[in-house]
């Protein structure tokens, strides 16, 4: 017979959920492993076997940017094919039955948006990778246009209104942070009574200040995460377990 006894950790995070009325998720690159997108800094991490692009290396040589694009087009990491895994699905459950106001996340896959949650309720910090923006004008850009064109061509990317240099709307290395989305995520972060970290190492700062924040100001604080991080003695449960499994059990 199958053991269906859920455990203690789980049954804790369950009732944390249960009697909280204004929770913030935040995500960081652990959860879409679950989907097949490797993450960063993990022992298959992306930056161990390339290293990442500053961005200040990209304004200023086309050589640099064509690397860039390259790596886009032909790496990897194709984020378009990946899906929602367990973890997304059980979080936007949670929004949709109004417990979780907003989700913040370092991730730039689009996949909690393509779960179900609300554009408006996603808070990318790190920007998204599924479209391109002129870097002077701020016009969004479809990206298979400037696929089909590179990658027969060569040609780089171009706004079309300004003329400006067009890059994948993410934050990259050297680049300064969105204002507006981190004056969005400090005002969730602070106005939460319970704080869901998931899948992030929290070495990444700013970023990683707003778990601290909420706890600060009285909310409770969960982190879900494989590995351990810095901010683990000061959380009230702490979870080193798988997360679509794990969130799927405390929501379902």
């Amino acid at each position: 017979m199958n053991d269906t006894r859920v455990p203690d950790t789980v049954a804790a995070l369950r009732e944390l959920i249960h009697t909280s009325n204004n929770i913030v998720v935040f995500t960081g690159a652990g959860i879409s492993t679950e989907s097949g997108i490797p993450d960063f800094r993990g022992p298959k991490g992306v930056w161990n076997t390339q290293t990442p692009i500053d961005f200040r290396d990209f304004v200023a040589s086309e050589e640099v940017r064509r690397e860039s694009w390259s790596r886009k087009f032909s790496g990897e990491m194709k984020l378009e094919d990946a899906a929602p895994n367990a973890g997304h699905l059980a979080i936007t459950s949670l929004v949709k039955a109004g417990k979780v106001s907003h989700v913040i996340t370092q991730n730039v896959d689009g996949l909690h948006q393509k779960s179900g949650t609300p554009d408006d309720q996603v808070i990318e910090l790190h920007g998204n990778a599924s479209y391109a923006s002129c870097l002077s004008c701020g016009k969004r850009l479809e990206l298979e246009p400037i696929k089909s064109v590179f990658l027969e061509h060569g040609t780089l990317p171009y706004c079309p209104d300004c003329g400006g240099i067009v890059k994948t709307a993410t934050i990259s290395f050297g680049q300064s942070m969105p204002d507006t989305e981190m004056q969005k995520a400090e005002a969730a972060s602070l106005s939460c009574d319970l704080f869901l970290a998931i899948g992030s190492s929290l070495v990444v700062y700013p970023a990683a200040g707003f778990p601290r924040l909420a706890k600060e100001n009285g909310a409770g604080l969960v982190i879900i995460n494989e590995q351990e991080t810095d901010l683990d003695p000061f959380c009230d449960l702490v979870l080193h377990e798988q997360i679509g499994t794990t969130l799927s059990r405390a929501v379902g």
